[in-house]
């Protein structure tokens, strides 16, 4: 992929060189090994091809934010992460997927155990037409992860905590899912993607459908839980990408134009593409 030199331009996302977005993350060079390798994949729906020759590491108990126009390969990179592709009979992934050193597109591997390890927050909150309670145990329960009635309610009570509800919540558990609000109903899909303690959490564009204070809730959430979890998300919004990642990766036209040190992406970007998105140039 061809890059220039960088210029010196006013970025369009402001990102503290000392402190991302005030958040207290460090912007120094990243000490996180990597969780996910990558190397050349590309993918295509039948005759089109949506990933061309995509290399990125993802590194451990980070946020890493994917960033770039509509149709450019984001959600599609990801859905390869955990093999959510499989689902979809035209589509053909080829290339080199490591997580913690294995392949995962190997014949032997449970892609049922991966998602478990890999879980995923779509755009639009998707709540289990169940209760609060039984979202959230449903995962356990079919992973056998729960050892008795006691231990899936710990299970249950303690991803609702970490996923910052059960405060919200505690006397609505066998209460409908789909009563919740949309921003609550996002924070319950992240408690049951972390019931099954994953390594991995992708999340879709979150907060796409959410007002600005559950937007607030869940990038506070995401800050939070990277103490924890490698986290993948994809964002339409680069303020929000500044906000919530260490690195963040550029995607256009099915490449990964470049990917970086957050606060180097958006104020000294390599490459003259990824300069033209974070000024506005084209989006």
């Amino acid at each position: 992929m061809s890059s220039v030199a960088a210029k010196s331009i006013e970025p369009l996302v402001s990102v503290d060189t000392s402190d991302v977005a005030g958040t207290g993350k460090s912007t120094e060079p990243a000490k996180h090994l990597p969780k996910f390798v990558t190397q050349n994949v590309d993918v295509h729906y039948g005759a089109k091809q949506a990933l061309k020759d995509v290399t990125i590491d993802i590194f451990e108990k980070q946020v890493t934010a994917l960033i770039g126009p509509s149709g450019c390969g984001k959600s599609t990179f990801i859905r390869c992460l955990n093999r959510m592709n499989d689902i979809i009979d035209i589509c053909k992934v080829s290339g080199s997927i490591l997580l913690d050193g294995k392949d995962i597109y190997a014949r032997e591997m449970d892609v049922v155990h991966l998602r478990a390890r890999v879980g995923m927050v779509f755009q639009k909150p998707n709540p289990f037409p169940k209760s609060v309670f039984e979202n959230v145990a449903y995962g356990p329960r079919i992973h056998s992860i729960a050892r008795d009635k006691t231990d899936l309610e710990q299970i249950v009570h303690t991803s609702l905590e970490k996923a910052g509800l059960l405060n919200e919540v505690k006397d609505r558990l066998h209460e409908p899912g789909t009563g919740l609000s949309g921003g609550q109903q996002q924070r319950l899909c992240i408690a049951r993607a972390i019931a099954v303690d994953p390594d991995v959490i992708l999340m879709d564009e979150p907060c796409s459908a959410l007002d600005p204070i559950a937007t607030a809730k869940i990038e506070e959430l995401i800050d939070e839980l990277c103490e924890n979890y490698t986290i993948v998300i994809v964002t339409h919004s680069m303020q929000q990408a500044a906000r919530v990642s260490q690195r963040t990766g550029f995607f256009h036209l099915g490449l990964l134009v470049e990917c970086g040190e957050t606060e180097q992406i958006f104020t000294n970007p390599h490459d003259e593409r990824t300069q033209g998105y974070i000024t506005g140039r084209f989006g």
